[in-house]
């Protein structure tokens, strides 16, 4: 239980880095930027593939948990909020109002518990899935919080209310793998609902986002990023 609630912190700095990245310099690489998200984009659809979903499955109702999960997500980020996309933020609508901002913080937030829960829910199958459940929560977390912050700036807020909203993010993480453990329903169907969000940030979101990058090398990030999940899955033991 202490594992995943540690792994799940490690994984909400991620969300600060990135958050500090916008707020306090002038410059994000987007091509940097655009081979992380393909590669984060990569591995998450292989673990939650290969990893997440077939635990998930072994839960009664496990099928309906993941497709809860993917519309939970699409909800939040892509129906009650006006503006998302993970990126640094370049649109000019963005810029209407500071509003825009606090939605796609809102947005942000159930997503963001999950991540924890999915840390926390997938270290209680086991060790080997608990590492690779984390490293896929974490490959995207930087550009997650790169996307909000920029979204902050964009749309007229300060550094201090910027950074205050990539903090809360990654508290939303840090207290889904606290609470996972000692709640029965998370326990029992928190990896399949994280499974349904995970599959849904890989396929909906970033590799869409990376298809808007016409670079070689970000398309080939994607491919690198399931090759590594291969990888860390037989250095963990959790190959299939």
């Amino acid at each position: 239980m202490i594992e995943g609630f540690f792994y799940s912190v490690i994984a909400a700095l991620g969300d600060v880095l990135g958050g500090i990245l916008v707020t306090f310099r002038r410059n994000v690489s987007r091509a940097a930027l655009g081979v992380l998200v393909g590669f984060g984009a990569g591995f998450m659809l292989a673990v939650a593939l290969l990893a997440m979903l077939p635990a998930a499955m072994e839960a009664r109702g496990g099928a309906v948990a993941v497709l809860i999960g993917y519309l939970l997500v699409h909800l939040t980020q892509h129906v009650l909020t006006p503006h998302f996309h993970y990126g640094e933020e370049t649109h000019a609508e963005a810029m209407v109002s500071k509003g825009i901002g606090i939605w796609a913080l809102i947005g942000l937030l159930p997503h963001s518990f999950f991540d924890g829960v999915a840390i926390a829910s997938a270290f209680l199958g086991g060790h080997s899935l608990g590492v690779l459940v984390f490293t896929g929560v974490l490959l995207h977390k930087i550009p997650t919080g790169v996307s909000l912050a920029s979204v902050m700036r964009a749309s007229g807020n300060s550094r201090q209310r910027t950074m205050l909203a990539v903090i809360l993010i990654a508290l939303a993480t840090v207290v889904g793998g606290a609470v996972t453990p000692g709640m029965t329903l998370l326990a029992e169907y928190g990896l399949a609902i994280a499974a349904g969000v995970t599959i849904y940030v890989a396929a909906s979101n970033l590799i869409p986002e990376s298809q808007h990058e016409h670079d070689w090398k970000v398309q080939a990030g994607v491919f690198l990023g399931v090759a590594a999940y291969w990888l860390a899955s037989l250095l963990v033991g959790h190959a299939h």
